[in-house]
């Protein structure tokens, strides 16, 4: 049963999200203010929905501080509606973002994507440029020069996507579809944001890339050579 954390301090809005996970077989806990987040998380959660205006501490710093202990799928709670404030989350880490007023059953079916795909990575390791880069499939790790690449969920599922297609020209809306399972709105700029932490994270040099090049008005590729 995976093992849901709430991070939201709205408790009519917690108990609503809380009762139809619940309903849909996954073990549901609330956290109401930041500092009890940050208790909880120690515990393993095989996602975590969070809200960015909590009583205490600012969701984004919630989001960092997960970041820096695990690749938990997060997606965002947020009233902000603006373009910028939602590439700014996914930015620091989130997976992705849901606005509220929201549909209970829009988010508990955002849950399952993400956990599906969480699961539904195969069994192999992609190896590009004599080694400097391997992506593990299966365990969801990718190394840079043997050293650990630290990647949030969706980031891996982008990575992958474009790693295992090299030399195909994937535009934003493929890539979200491939990686979310369903388009939004300002689905461009968020994929533009993924793709310049991934860059950051596996690239020498971001205006020289190696691995991820942009085809200006198509979208991206990847241009890593497999071993």
């Amino acid at each position: 049963m995976e093992k849901i954390l709430i991070v939201e301090d709205e408790k009519k809005i917690s108990d609503i999200v809380k009762s139809y996970l619940e309903r849909e077989g996954f073990n549901a806990t609330a956290a109401e203010t930041g500092r009890e987040a940050l208790k909880l998380i120690k515990d393993r959660f095989d996602l975590i929905i969070l809200d960015l205006k909590l009583p205490d501490i600012e969701g984004e710093e919630i989001c960092r501080s997960i970041r820096g202990i695990s690749d938990v799928p997060i997606i965002m709670l947020t009233a902000k509606s603006s373009e910028d404030e939602r590439v700014k989350g996914l930015g620091i880490g989130a997976d992705d973002y849901v606005i509220k007023p929201f549909s209970p059953r829009e988010l508990v079916a955002r849950v399952k994507a993400h956990l599906r795909r969480t699961k539904a990575g195969e069994k192999k390791v992609l190896s590009f440029n004599k080694g400097i880069l391997i992506i593990d499939a299966a365990s969801m790790e990718v190394k840079k020069r043997e050293a650990p690449v630290s990647l949030t969920t969706t980031e891996f599922r982008i990575l992958l996507c474009l790693a295992e297609r090299p030399g195909a020209v994937l535009n934003r809306l493929q890539l979200t579809n491939t990686v979310q399972g369903y388009d939004f709105e300002g689905y461009d700029r968020v994929i533009d944001a993924h793709i310049k932490n991934i860059r950051h994270k596996i690239e020498d040099n971001i205006q020289k890339p190696v691995f991820i090049k942009t085809v200006y008005g198509a979208g991206y590729k990847f241009i890593g050579v497999r071993d």
